[in-house]
C-alpha cells in the first residue's frame, strides 16, 4: 500500500512539473524593463573619464592596421592621419556619433520575434566563439557543425533567449574560409530569432549580407537592420584590417556593428578602473563614429567586453567587483551618448558546470540587468574564460536569464498586485493557500525553476540523487528530442543552398 501511494505520489509531481515546464515555454520577444537602472557612478566622475577619452583620442590617437581605405576616410573627416595613427580632434567623434540611432529594431524572419535594441529593453543572446564544446557525457572537445546546429536549436527553444546569436562554437570540421556560410545558414535554418553575421573577413560579411538579401529581400535589408555584427577593437588603441573589413561592409549595407573593445585589465588596460574606462570609451567611439561616416544613421551598438586578471598568472577572472564596476560605468557612458550598449552575459572563468561557474555568471547577469545592459551576448553556455560552449551550462543559464525576465518587470501595483481582496479576505490569524486570489494567481505567481531541485531529501534520492548539472544534461537532451525547425520556404531554403554552394564552388578550402 505504502509502495502504491508513492508512485502516485512521485507520478503526480511528475506530472505537474511537465505542466509547469509546458506552460513556462511561452516566450516574449525581449525583456522591456520596469525597473530602473542602477547607476553605481556619479555624473562628475562621467565627466571626468569623457574628457580623459578626448584627450586619448586627440594626443594619442588609435592605429589603424592595414587598411588605406580607413586611414583616408578619416583624413577626409579631418582626423591628423599620421602613418598607421589617426589623432582625432576635440569633439569629432562626439559630432559624428549624433547620427546613430538611440534605439532601432533589429528584423527576425519571424517578425513576432524582432527585437528592439536600446531605450529601457534587454536582449539576450547565446554564448559566441568559443572553439570547444563540453558536455557530461563527452567531456571536452573540439565544436563540430553538429554542435553549432543544437546550440542554435536549444537557443531557439530558450523561452529567455531571445536571440540565435553568432558563432555559438566554432564548427572546427568545415574549412576555415568555408564555415561562415554553414554558421550562417543554420541560423536562418533553424531557428527564426534575430541572429548575427561573419565578421572574420570582409568578404565573408559580404556573403553574410548577400544571405540575408536571399532571406528577407534585398530591398529590405537596405532598408532595415537585420543582422547584428561583433566588431572587436584590438585593445589597446587599436583597429585592426579584419574587424574594419567587417565593420565597412555591414555599415555600408546599413546593419548594425556592436563595436566592443576586448580588454583584460591590466593587460590590455590600466589596472585602475576609470583608466580602464577612459580607454574602452576613446576606443568604441572611433569605431562608431567611423560607422557613421560610412553611412550616416546607420544602427550601431557601443560595446565592451572587460574582464579583470589574476596579477599571478595573468589568466582572466570573471565575476568579480572590478569587472562588474567596469561594466556599469561602461553603460552609463552609452547612456550619455545616446547609444545602445552591448555588454554582460553569464561569464566564468569554471572548467565545468559547477558552484564556481553558476555564482560567477549569476554575479555578471545580475548586474547586467540591474545596468540596463540593451544586448547580452554570452547570456547562456560560456565556460572556461570562453574557451568552451557549454550543453548543460547552456540550460542552467537559461533558467537565471528567465529569471532575469521577472525581476525586470518589477513590482506590479495594480488591483490584482496590491491583492487587498485577499487581506479582507483572510483577516487575522488565517492563511491565503485557500483564497479567491491566491486561486487565481497561483500558477503564475513565483518564478518556477526547470532545474532547481526544492524537494525534500527522501524525495531528491528517490528521485536519483541527481545535481544540478546532471538534471541540466537531461534537460538539453529531451529539448533537442522535442525540438521541431520552424517552418522555412522550401524556394528560399533552396536559394540559399545554391547559392552557398556555388560560392564555396568558386574557391578552395583553407585553414585561414
Amino acid at each position: 500500500m505504502a509502495e502504491s501511494r508513492t508512485r502516485g505520489g512521485r507520478r503526480g509531481r511528475s506530472a505537474r512539473r511537465e505542466a509547469r515546464q509546458a506552460g513556462a515555454t511561452t516566450s516574449v520577444p525581449y525583456i522591456s524593463r520596469s525597473i530602473p537602472v542602477s547607476d553605481l557612478m556619479s555624473d562628475e566622475a562621467m565627466e571626468i573619464i569623457e574628457a580623459n577619452a578626448e584627450t586619448i583620442l586627440e594626443e594619442i590617437g588609435l592605429n589603424f592596421v592595414e587598411d588605406p581605405e580607413s586611414l583616408e576616410i578619416w583624413k577626409q573627416a579631418g582626423a591628423d592621419v599620421q602613418g598607421e595613427r589617426v589623432r582625432f580632434p576635440k569633439g569629432l567623434c562626439r559630432e559624428l556619433i549624433k547620427t546613430a540611432p538611440a534605439e532601432f529594431t533589429q528584423h527576425a524572419r519571424n517578425s513576432a520575434r524582432n527585437v528592439q535594441i536600446g531605450g529601457n529593453n534587454t536582449v539576450l543572446a547565446p554564448v559566441y566563439g568559443p572553439p570547444f564544446v563540453h558536455c557530461l557525457d563527452k567531456g571536452r572537445r573540439y565544436g563540430t557543425i553538429e554542435d553549432f546546429r543544437n546550440f542554435v536549436k536549444l537557443a531557439y527553444m530558450a523561452p529567455s533567449m531571445h536571440h540565435s546569436g553568432g558563432t555559438v562554437c566554432e564548427p572546427v570540421d568545415l574549412p576555415v574560409n568555408k564555415r561562415h556560410f554553414d554558421m550562417v545558414y543554420s541560423h536562418m535554418k533553424y531557428s527564426d530569432k534575430p541572429f548575427m553575421g561573419s565578421v572574420t573577413a570582409p568578404e565573408r560579411a559580404q556573403d553574410s549580407v548577400d544571405m540575408a538579401a536571399i532571406l528577407f529581400g534585398e530591398e529590405f535589408v537596405q532598408n532595415n537592420c537585420v543582422m547584428l555584427n561583433l566588431v572587436n577593437v584590438n585593445s589597446p588603441l587599436t583597429y585592426d584590417a579584419t574587424m574594419l573589413g567587417a565593420l565597412k561592409t555591414y555599415a555600408a549595407n546599413n546593419q548594425a556593428a556592436v563595436v566592443s573593445p576586448f580588454i583584460l585589465s591590466g593587460a590590455m588596460s590600466p589596472v585602475s578602473l576609470a583608466g580602464t574606462l577612459s580607454q574602452l570609451l576613446a576606443e568604441a567611439m572611433a569605431g562608431i563614429a567611423m560607422t557613421q561616416l560610412i553611412k550616416p544613421g546607420t544602427p550601431v551598438v557601443f560595446g565592451t567586453f572587460v574582464s579583470s586578471i589574476s596579477m599571478q598568472s595573468g589568466a582572466p577572472t570573471f565575476g568579480t567587483p572590478e569587472s562588474l564596476l567596469v561594466l556599469n560605468g561602461a553603460a552609463k557612458l552609452a547612456r550619455r551618448l545616446k547609444l545602445p550598449f552591448r555588454s554582460g552575459g553569464s561569464f566564468t572563468a569554471s572548467k565545468l558546470p559547477d558552484a564556481q561557474a553558476a555564482y560567477e555568471a549569476g554575479q555578471t547577469l545580475l548586474m547586467t540587468v540591474m545596468s540596463g545592459v540593451n544586448f547580452a551576448l554570452h547570456s547562456a553556455g560560456w565556460l572556461e574564460g570562453g574557451l568552451c560552449s557549454s550543453y548543460e551550462k547552456f540550460v542552467m543559464d537559461m533558467d537565471q536569464c528567465s529569471m532575469m525576465e521577472v525581476l525586470a518587470k518589477g513590482v506590479a501595483t495594480d488591483e490584482n498586485g496590491q491583492a487587498m481582496d485577499a487581506v479582507r479576505e483572510v483577516g487575522p490569524g488565517g492563511h491565503y493557500l485557500g483564497c479567491d486570489h491566491t486561486q487565481r494567481n497561483f500558477e503564475q505567481a513565483f518564478y518556477r525553476s526547470k532545474l532547481a531541485d526544492n524537494n525534500s531529501v527522501e524525495q531528491w534520492e528517490a528521485d536519483g540523487s541527481l545535481d544540478m548539472a546532471k538534471r541540466a544534461n537531461a534537460l538539453w537532451k529531451q529539448m533537442l528530442n522535442d525540438y521541431e525547425a520552424p517552418a522555412l520556404d522550401p524556394a528560399i531554403d533552396e536559394t540559399l543552398i545554391d547559392f552557398m554552394e556555388g560560392r564555396k564552388n568558386s574557391f578552395p578550402d583553407s585553414n585561414v
